[in-house]
This record gives C-alpha cells, structure tokens and sequence, in this order.
C-alpha cells in the first residue's frame, strides 16, 4: 500500500523478488513495503512522579506537580509518547505498554522482535526466527514507525537502507498504541513504537562491563561507563559499547555488530542543559532474509517437511553489510516553573549493501525437490534529517488547569538505490550445493528520492478536580519527489493533512480511570490511481486512519501495580485498491480493526515481577473480504519474575512466561485460504546478585535466559499468492539461550 509499483516489469516476477527481499509487506498489496521501524523527557519537563508516589495525585495541582524530580531510574507507570511529556499512564487516555532497562535484562532480550513479544495487540516475528536483521511486528495488525529519542527513523523508500537500534543502548521502550498523527506526524493507524537511548544520569561515577555467551555460538560484550566529567557535574558523560555476533538458525549464515553510542550533557542540574549524543553501528553481515516454500513447511509436500535449519541462498553471494552513523542534540530551557522550551534533532547516515539468491516460494519439480530461485544485489544510502520543537506551560482559567504545548517538527530525506536482479540455479533440497556459479543480476532499479515534512501542532491538556480533558490538533505538509534513472520519468506528490485527537479520562481517589478518546493518522502513498476508468491519473492521496478507544485503568494505591482494559475500533481509508492489471488503482480501500486488549504490569510488586496480556483482534480488508495479510486474531502472555528478599538464597531470581499467538491470515494459496496454525511458546529466567554469596563479589552479577525452552517447532508467519504460484512461510526461533556474567559499579 505505501510502496510504489515498478513500471515496465513483470508482476509475478516483482512479487516474487519483493516478497523474498523487502523488509516488511504491506498486507493490502504483493508489492512489500519498508518495515516502520518516544522519548525520556527530562524531569524538569513534565509531570514525573517520583518512585512510590501514589498515582492519586489529582490532591495536588499541576503546577505543583511541576517540582517533583526524579532523580532514578524513570518508573514503569509513566510515559511520555502519548503526550510528549512525562506522564502517569493511569492520567493518560489512551493505550500504552512501557518495557523497561529492567525488564529487557530480565528477560534477556536482544532486539526489538524479542522486546515487544509480551504486549497485548502484538502479532511477533513476521519473519520468524529467520529475518532478524529488521524489526518487523504488527501492532492492532497494522506496521507501525519506530521513533528514537523523540525522533522518527525513517524508512528508505524502497525498503533496504533501514536502521536497528541495538536494545542494549536503550534505557526503556513504549508501545503507543491507536493513531498519533496529532502529535507526530505520517503514521500507522496501529500506533507506533518510542525508544529511548542512555544518557548521561546524575552519578558521578557508574558503569558496567557484561558478557554473554549462548546458542548458535552467541556472544556478546558490552560496556556502559558514565559520570561527571567536571567536578561539579556542569558537564557529563556516557559512552556505550558493544561488540556481538551468532550463528543464525539456518545452516551457513550468521550476524556480527558494532556499535558505539557517547553522549555528553552540559549544564548540570540547571535550567539549561543541551545533551549531545552519537551513535555509529557496523553490521558486516546479519543473516539471510529468505524463507521456505508454504509446500515443505506449512503444507507437507511429496517428500515430507523441510528442516527448520534449511537454507535457500548461495553462500559465496550472499552479503548484508550496513552502516549507520547518526548525531542526535536535545536542548531544554525552564525559563520558570511554568515554561519551558525543548528542541531536538538528529541527522542519520545509513548504507546497506544486500545481496542474496532466495527461493521463489515454488517447486520446478516437488517430487525431485528442485526449488525455483531468483538473485537480487543492491545498494541503498540515505541521509535523514528530523527536527522537533515545543513550548510547554501551565495556565490557569478559573477553576481549569491547562497544560499546554506549542511544537514544529520537520523531516527531510535523501535516498538513493542501485539494484540489480537475476535468474539463479534450482537448489536441490535433497542435496543442497551452496556453492554454485551465480549469473550476474540485470540491471533492475536506479532511484533518487527526495522528502520532506513541515507540522504545526498543539495540544491543551485541561484538568478540573479529578477530570482530564485533552486535545491535539495538527497539521502537516509533505513533499516528495522520486526520479527514476533507470527507465526515466519523475514521481511527485505533495499533500498537505490535519489529524487531531481528543479524550478524556476521570480519576477516582481508589485508583480507578475510565476514559474515551478519538484519534486520526494518515499516511503517504505511492502509485497512480483513476476515478474514471484510466482516462486520467494523478497521484495517490495520503490513507487515512482514524480510532475510537474506550477503557479502564486502575492502579493499586502506592504501587506500581497497574491494570488496563480497552477495547478499540480503527479504520483505514483511501486504501489502494489494484484495478487488474492496469498499472493503476482506485482509493475505494477501507481496512478496520476492532479488538480488546488486557494488560498488567508491576515493576517490583512485593519483589514480583509481572507482566501479563490477552487481545482479541478481528481485521478485515473490504477490498478482498479477507484479512489483512500476516495479521493475527490476538495474542496472550504471562511473563512473571521473583527475586527472593531473604534466606540462604537471597538475590535469587527466577521466572518464566508463556507466549501464545492466535492463528494469522497467511494469504490465498492454490488450495485457498492460508491459515497459520496457533502456537504457544515457553521461556525462562534466572539472576543472581553474587553480593549475596560473598561481600567481595559486590557488583558482580551472572543471569540466564532462553526463549522457547521447549524447542517447538512452528510456523511464525506465511505470505501466499495464488495468483503467481508463491508461497512463503517463515520457521519460528528455535530455542535459544544464554547465560551473562556482568560487573557494575
């Protein structure tokens, strides 16, 4: 749907290049689209409660609110992405699910993919355990952006030059769920998911030094140092390191990272203070991004089933190499108590080299096991710039406490591809040569694409007793222009969109909160379409996403215990719909999501641990009658940990949770409908604090983990085209684990 389709080239053929090679698939089209890949807003910003304090706090005034600092670790009941401003969820109306530094070590978890596996609304792994060097997840079934430090990563155009962020350099993640165009522009009508780095603290000395070893030959090490790098903490510091690498779970292909992130502020503890981070990441190869034919995995074939280790590349040819470099500042200013001033840009640098022979998702003879295979090079640079700035203030009318905020935002990127595509030798699954002599790729694509995204908003967060009314209104201008070198012609588009949002939620003094809210995105497309049978054509206009959400929260008095339940209703319009193949389309698409979500979460609940979750998703394309594609029906989780607070094991913890995903629409295949069958997983934790054994171990800690503890076998996710003869699916991760033994101070 967001992805443009090639001109002068075979269809069948497209879709089975895209399909084996772009990150992410837009569910609504064969043509795939980029995977969508928000910040910890200093205290002095928002409305932070400090760790303990009872979220009843409707007793005490905004402004008052204004005062409290907190100096550790920012609590698990508080969030910023739904209102750029630090914020207790159960005064936010809207979904959101936080995974803490805390949880992430808990759990061992080393990407995104493994980050978001135990919130509610989640259909995980697209790609299974195979295509990790992407991010790719559907929330409330849609692809939703990722933002880092307040700040989108923006996709390349055409899909390969998308950047990771290394979960190791993170202090937390929130999964803003429902449309949030209002505050932040183009986006997904599932939400969209808000990373936020490590930065310098208020320590004058810390660090940590860990390593990890595991499956498939897994090892990692990784540092985190900081401190005040003058003596009276005007300016400070933190520098994070890793360097990593595995064996992936295919035969013959494997990963190694990179990455080094410093980060300097200046200003202390003062009204001004300017933060100024870098990152730079080498990824000289992450895995293989193929799958398995649907006949050989989901479907038994002639010859029976096809291991989970298959491969079906070339591993001469195969190459994945990326670097991404970027600089990020954020400035803050608190001209008094009542005003402040934020301003936050970054400017990243990323490079991907991809080049890979891959199945065509069919046999040119199942009973011989020869499997049909195609090869694709490319190489892919953008340059992307993103700027965000806001004036934040209290005011007062009456008896109404406004909270309010001001922003501009802007986005621009410079991307440019050289691709390159290719017949390639049948592989025997029988007797698979990985070594063969590969024909070089034709000619294939030669873009240059150049965007750009200008947004004004405001938002007036109004508070009357223990009522909160919140509005955003916003609206944005886009201007995008893509030339395409290799069979000539210029794409252009520029619309302009106004998105808003308004809720309101009522919080009781026992913990309870009901709320309301209403909230619209919109999204960019590519292609031509037709009102009049294709005597004319002019650009798509943007899709358009709007949601009604109404739920409950409660939050235990004095704890971090927190309860949600929310049920949501979300449409999707001037949705591309292919008129045959014509080479154009008509907007007459409409998508809608309706589901309900539970979630608990305590961070440290009497040394417990807990997250759990249940949704219950229904999506449906009136384009096809059918699901959008790789949607699934819901998902339920429980993840609990207990560290034990006395006796001979003090400071041991231990844990495990249960990951169950419903049943996902796979496409149509030859024998109709492709249904990717339920399945639930296991996993388990441990941690020791070695202090406990001995005081001259102080600092030393060793943990473990694994995922999918019994090592199911099961499908993650399918892609099938009848139409074109291709068939995908996706083996799920087998089970990995790992043990770290690390040292702070």
């Amino acid at each position: 749907m967001t992805a443009e389709t090639r001109p002068s080239r075979s269809f069948s053929l497209t879709i089975g290049l895209l399909l084996a090679t772009s990150p992410a698939l837009a569910a609504e089209s064969p043509r795939p689209a980029p995977p969508k890949q928000v910040q910890a807003k200093p205290a002095q910003d928002g409305k932070t409660r400090a760790a303990g304090t009872k979220a009843t706090g409707m007793k005490t005034s905004a402004t008052e609110a204004e005062h409290i600092v907190v100096r550790a670790r920012r609590a698990a009941t508080v969030a910023a992405s739904a209102t750029k401003s630090d914020t207790p969820l159960i005064d936010t109306a809207q979904s959101v699910t936080v995974v803490t530094r805390n949880e992430m070590d808990v759990r061992g978890v080393l990407s995104l993919n493994q980050a978001v596996r135990y919130a509610a609304g989640i259909t995980p792994d697209l790609r299974g355990g195979v295509g990790t060097r992407y991010d790719q997840f559907l929330l409330r079934g849609f692809t939703v952006p990722t933002f880092l430090d307040g700040l989108k990563l923006q996709d390349s155009p055409t899909g390969y030059a998308v950047a990771q962020t290394d979960t190791s350099r993170l202090d937390r993640l929130e999964i803003l769920k429902g449309p949030a165009s209002a505050l932040y522009g183009q986006s997904s009508p599932g939400g969209l998911v808000a990373l936020s780095s490590k930065l310098p603290t208020d320590l004058r000395s810390y660090g940590s030094v860990a390593a990890t070893g595991g499956s498939f030959d897994l090892y990692r090490v990784d540092a985190d140092v900081g401190g005040y790098a003058t003596n009276d903490g005007l300016v400070r510091y933190r520098i994070y390191g890793t360097v990593n690498g595995q064996h992936t779970q295919l035969s013959r292909t494997g990963s190694r990272r990179f990455s080094i992130s410093p980060s300097f502020t200046f200003g202390g503890d003062g009204p001004t203070t300017l933060t100024l981070l870098g990152n730079y990441q080498y990824d000289p190869e992450n895995g293989t991004y193929g799958g398995v034919p649907l006949v050989g995995s989901l479907k038994r074939a002639s010859y029976g089933y096809l291991p989970r280790n298959f491969y079906d590349g070339d591993v001469p040819f195969e190459k994945f190499n990326r670097r991404q470099g970027s600089i990020t500042y954020i400035f803050n200013h608190q001209f008094n108590k009542d005003w402040s001033f934020t301003s936050r840009g970054r400017y990243d640098d990323i490079m991907t080299e991809y080049r890979s022979v891959y199945d065509m998702g069919y046999y040119t003879n199942e009973e011989e096991g020869l499997l049909s295979r195609s090869a694709i090079a490319t190489r892919e640079h953008a340059h992307n710039l993103a700027f965000d700035s806001q004036f934040k203030g209290h005011v007062r009318t009456g008896p109404l406490q406004h909270t309010m905020m001001f922003g501009f935002d802007y986005m621009q990127q410079s991307a440019t591809e050289v691709g390159q595509y290719g017949a390639a030798p049948d592989l025997d699954v029988f007797h698979p040569d990985y070594h063969m002599v590969i024909p070089a790729p034709d000619p294939w694509v030669n873009y240059r694409t150049d965007s750009h995204q200008v947004g004004v908003y405001g938002q007036d967060e109004i508070r009357w007793n223990r009522l909160i009314l919140t509005g955003s209104l916003r609206n944005d201008w886009y201007r995008s222009t893509q030339v395409d070198n290799q069979y000539g012609g210029t794409t252009r588009q520029s619309p302009s969109q106004i998105t808003w949002r308004a809720s309101g939620l009522y919080h009781f003094g026992f913990g309870l909160a009901p709320y309301i809210s209403y909230s619209t995105s919109f999204q960019p497309q590519s292609g031509l379409v037709s009102s009049d049978g294709g005597l004319s054509l002019h650009q798509a206009s943007p899709s358009v996403g709007k949601q009604l959400e109404g739920g409950l929260k409660y939050q235990l008095p004095g704890t971090s215990l927190l309860l949600t339940a929310a049920g949501f209703h979300i449409e999707q319009t001037n949705v591309l719909v292919a008129v045959g193949s014509t080479g154009y389309s008509v907007q007459s698409g409409l998508v809608h999501s309706d589901g309900f979500e539970f979630e608990a979460h305590a961070e440290a609940f009497k040394n417990l641990m807990i997250d759990a979750a249940v949704s219950v998703q229904k999506v449906h394309d009136d384009s096809t009658g059918k699901p959008l594609m790789q949607s699934g029906k819901g998902n339920a989780s429980l993840f609990a940990f207990y560290t034990m607070p006395s006796g001979p094991v003090k400071g041991l913890g231990f844990g495990g949770g249960l990951r169950y995903t419903a049943k996902s629409y796979g496409g149509e295949a030859d024998y109709g409908s492709v249904w990717v069958p339920q399945y639930a997983v296991f996993d388990g934790s441990l941690r020791y604090d070695l202090s406990n054994a001995s005081r001259s171990l102080r600092g030393w800690t060793v943990s473990a983990s694994v995922r999918n503890l019994f090592d199911k076998k099961f499908i993650a996710n399918c892609m099938a085209y009848a139409s074109y003869g291709q068939e995908f699916c996706y083996y799920g991760e087998r089970r990995n684990a790992q043990a770290t033994i690390g040292y702070s101070w």
